[in-house]
């Protein structure tokens, strides 16, 4: 496979590029983002089987079933350091190895409706948090302990309407391909 080719299996919607700046509609279309996750993923997976769910997106990728759990994973994470960047002045957040976790037992052989039922209910809740901010609140901060940003949670919105429209991108290419089981 070409390297191009591998590139765009990986970054199906390009690489995350962060807005320099962001108007308050900006923030209303990545915050309406969040909240159609849950829906859409349900919607593309449901009548997936668990051969389906366990074939990677991409060679040398995570199965269907990893990036349903590991979009849990990461975005209850994302709702943690939201609420650091609320409650605490510039703090540390803690960084995972979500590559790591995606190869325990519970994201690589776990029933994803645990998984997509966390997904809905954290999202609702998520964007109710999210709606609320105020434009102070925007600008708060954290730092990230591996590349020692600081990242406004505006910018933090942003990264998880790409993220979930990464992840979507990689299960809907693979359910699109011809030679899907």
């Amino acid at each position: 496979m070409a390297t191009q080719d591998l590139e765009s299996l990986k970054y199906p919607i390009g690489k995350l590029q962060y807005p320099e700046k962001y108007t308050k509609k900006d923030i209303e279309q990545w915050i309406s983002t969040i909240e159609e996750l849950p829906q859409q993923l349900e919607n593309l997976v449901e009548d997936f089987d668990d051969l389906q769910l366990d074939t990677p997106y991409r060679p040398e990728g995570w199965t269907v079933r990893q990036v349903i759990h590991h979009l849990a994973d990461s975005h209850l994470n994302s709702y943690i350091r939201f609420k650091w960047a609320l409650t605490e002045d510039r703090p540390t957040i803690k960084a995972y190895h979500e590559d790591r976790w995606a190869t325990l037992e519970d994201a690589k052989d776990a029933d994803i409706e645990m998984s997509l039922s966390l997904i809905e209910s954290l999202h609702r809740r998520w964007v109710y948090m999210l709606r609320s901010l105020t434009t102070e609140q925007l600008q708060r901060t954290y730092i990230h302990p591996v590349t020692q940003k600081e990242i406004s949670l505006g910018q933090t919105i942003a990264m998880y309407a790409w993220h979930s429209k990464h992840h979507f991108a990689h299960i809907t290419s693979l359910a699109k391909r011809e030679d899907w089981i």
